[in-house]
């Protein structure tokens, strides 16, 4: 596992737009983390460049997110792919998302939102069927609702607890990138290209795995382990190594 420290525009490889199939994660490395996902959106240029991209690569291009994806909807155009739910949702280009997502079961709800409750300054996200427990604003709670989510999800069979910045998650045990990116590279106009996924957060890493099993590459945006060789600092830094693929 590398531990590279972020200095710089780092990612020593140029993004081969005829034989790379690009996987993009959206908060964190697409766009800044804020303390209220809701306010996240990427400007009009931004989108131009991922629509541009995604023309280029003939659409081997995809964001792919803990969002569900009717929330990623809102903020990526529909002429690209959008996988949400780490993985558990895809939709093409041209396509739209079910109207409504399958919630999480009623007893995990509850009790996540109890846990709210007991830890003040924590916020629980409904992203579909997975469920985010926020504590940026008290991040010394963290070991305790560690502890507890375990114990919660000790009793609800289909279920993991994912770690993340400032955030715990759980979701179904169907629900991650790797088996999102399989997927798609069974997938025209993915299939016979090579994966490259981008990500920031551990929520990635199993995405970046896939992506190096497959002969691909990945890139860890900003600083921690990783299984990745390459790294860039930020989403500024992302945006730019998009920008100087289309030259």
């Amino acid at each position: 596992m590398t531990t590279h420290a972020p200095d710089g525009f780092a990612a020593p490889f140029p993004l081969d737009l005829g034989g790379h199939a690009l996987f993009l994660d959206f908060d964190g490395t697409l766009a800044g983390l804020q303390s209220n996902p809701d306010t996240v959106f990427l400007s009009p240029e931004r989108i131009s460049l991922l629509q541009s991209l995604a023309a280029r690569m003939n659409s081997a291009l995809a964001v792919v997110s803990g969002r569900d994806v009717r929330d990623l909807d809102r903020r990526i155009p529909g002429d690209i792919w959008r996988v949400g739910g780490h993985g558990s949702d895809i939709c093409a280009p041209g396509q739209r998302p079910r109207a409504y997502a399958p919630a999480a079961p009623d007893s995990l709800h509850r009790a996540l939102f109890e846990l709210t409750n007991e830890h003040p300054g924590t916020r629980l996200e409904v992203k579909g069927p997975v469920l985010a427990l926020h504590y940026r604003q008290v991040p010394e709670a963290r070991e305790a609702l560690n502890r507890k989510l375990g114990e919660i999800l000790d009793h609800q069979p289909g279920y993991a607890l994912q770690a993340g910045k400032m955030v715990f998650e759980a979701k179904p045990d169907g629900a991650n990138k790797a088996r999102a990116i399989a997927r798609l590279m069974q997938m025209p106009p993915f299939r016979g290209r090579k994966p490259v996924m981008v990500g920031d957060d551990v929520t990635d890493e199993d995405g970046m795995r896939e992506a190096i099993d497959r002969g691909g590459r990945a890139i860890k945006v900003g600083d921690g382990n990783t299984v990745a060789d390459d790294r860039l600092a930020d989403p500024q830094q992302v945006w730019a190594w998009l920008e100087d693929a289309l030259g």
